[in-house]
């Protein structure tokens, strides 16, 4: 009951920002259409919110009888991973970018969705890449992902109508705060929204964090795919969708972002060496860095070994 409280308050949060946009820059007209917008927004993202960000994303969807073995492999693992959790199987997808990173989106578990990277699969072994979907798949029992996916698409409408407010052709005289009203929403409302994010993001990633570790019963696995993914991601192999769609990356598994622009100034996730060390409790474990090495501005290079037994 509190998860369910603190997620309505946090969308409420995401709702009040968007309609507050829409008075500063068109007055009790421009509110009362920023709300219409806000509740359409909110509608159409519960009934399509794994199509919504799948799309974006130009995703496909997978199965067990996909031609590539490696492929294969991966949807035959996240099906029996949600058969041992005792949960609806999700629907399996896969996005053809280079960054390894995964999300998890859909209303409910009876309509769930999870994504993978092409080089998630192609980067990590496979016992990784179970820990992994395991997190994702935590999400979904959780009843994190319509949250995440709401949040997502009202975070992009506010920037959009932040940006919108510079072009706005009306007379300043007719907006509540004038120009310097719209200035300051064209600022402040998008940080805002970050913030809003990562309130809703942080807490909930330790807690897929400890799902995943329990659903696929190995969380050395998980802290050791954390890392590498972590290392990939900051050293250079950038995810061009997601710098597209910044609004989303509070979804993924890891910050897809490269950190280059304002939109990566909040992040919406918890510390990788905060995450690793909670689950290496979980593990009975002291932390170790067992990913790849970190290399700064350039991509970290893929060994054999570090490729598994997928990629042969």
């Amino acid at each position: 009951m509190r998860n369910h409280l603190r997620t309505f308050m946090l969308l409420a949060a995401m709702t009040a920002l968007f309609v507050g946009a829409g008075y500063l820059i068109g007055g009790p007209g421009g509110m009362a259409i920023a709300l219409l917008l806000a509740v359409a927004m909110n509608a159409v993202s519960y009934w399509n919110a794994d199509k919504i960000v799948l799309r974006m994303y130009g995703a496909h969807e997978v199965d067990e009888t996909h031609p590539d073995r490696l492929i294969a492999n991966f949807a035959a693992d996240v099906h029996a991973l949600a058969d041992g959790a005792d949960m609806p199987r999700p629907k399996v997808y896969l996005i053809d970018s280079d960054q390894p990173n995964a999300f998890a989106t859909g209303r409910d578990p009876e309509h769930a969705a999870v994504a993978a990277n092409l080089g998630l699969l192609r980067m990590l072994d496979r016992r990784e890449i179970r820990g992994v979907m395991a997190h994702e798949l935590a999400h979904v029992r959780n009843r994190d992902t319509l949250t995440m996916t709401v949040t997502a698409t009202i975070a992009g409408a506010i920037s959009a109508l932040a940006n919108f407010a510079f072009f706005f052709q009306g007379n300043d005289r007719d907006r509540p705060g004038g120009i310097l009203g719209v200035i300051a929403i064209a600022i402040l409302a998008p940080i805002a929204a970050a913030l809003v994010q990562m309130a809703i993001s942080r807490h909930r990633e330790y807690g897929a964090d400890a799902g995943g570790a329990e659903i696929s019963g190995d969380p050395e696995a998980l802290a050791s795919a954390l890392q590498k993914i972590d290392a990939y991601a900051r050293g250079g192999m950038v995810n061009h969708q997601a710098e597209r769609n910044p609004a989303t990356s509070h979804m993924f598994i890891i910050n897809p972002l490269s950190g280059e622009g304002a939109d990566n100034l909040f992040s919406t996730h918890p510390a990788t060496q905060n995450r690793v060390a909670e689950l290496m409790k979980l593990a009975g474990r002291s932390p170790t860095v067992t990913g790849a090495p970190r290399r700064s501005g350039t991509a970290v290079p893929v060994s054999p070994a570090q490729r598994g037994p997928w990629s042969s």
